[in-house]
């Protein structure tokens, strides 16, 4: 048995498509929805310690890179400290006695959700 399969023409129209909306368009609002929302998410989720400065700490920013976009998340909270507070709960660390505080990861499971839903956001916007 054989099979033959043959095509004419170019796909010239969907490269130029996909070259438009690749190389020129910034889903910037799709960005931000998706910042503002993870911000929500990961103060929900930071576990509250006697301040609540952790949690209040999340901000994020929309980052034009060299061949697209981000949108990244930041904790700014204890200034006064050299470590970052928010990576400390997620990851561990050691104390001051030589003991250990094991991590407790709360930044995956908040932003699974965000980053699920901003999918087609992000879609939505790049395909109008």
């Amino acid at each position: 048995m054989e099979i033959d399969i043959t095509s004419n023409g170019s796909f010239a129209d969907t490269t130029q498509w996909l070259a438009k909306i690749t190389n020129n368009k910034v889903p910037t609002s799709a960005l931000n929805s998706i910042g503002r929302d993870g911000v929500k998410a990961l103060q929900a989720a930071t576990p509250i310690g006697d301040t609540g400065e952790t949690a209040a700490g999340w901000s994020y920013a929309v980052n034009r890179l060299t061949n697209g976009s981000e949108v990244a998340f930041y904790n700014n909270s204890h200034p006064e400290t050299y470590a970052n507070i928010a990576l400390l709960i997620q990851y561990g660390h050691g104390t001051k006695n030589g003991g250990y505080v094991p991590g407790r990861d709360y930044i995956n499971p908040a932003l699974r959700s965000v980053f699920s839903n901003g999918a087609n956001r992000l879609g939505e916007e790049m395909l109008k």
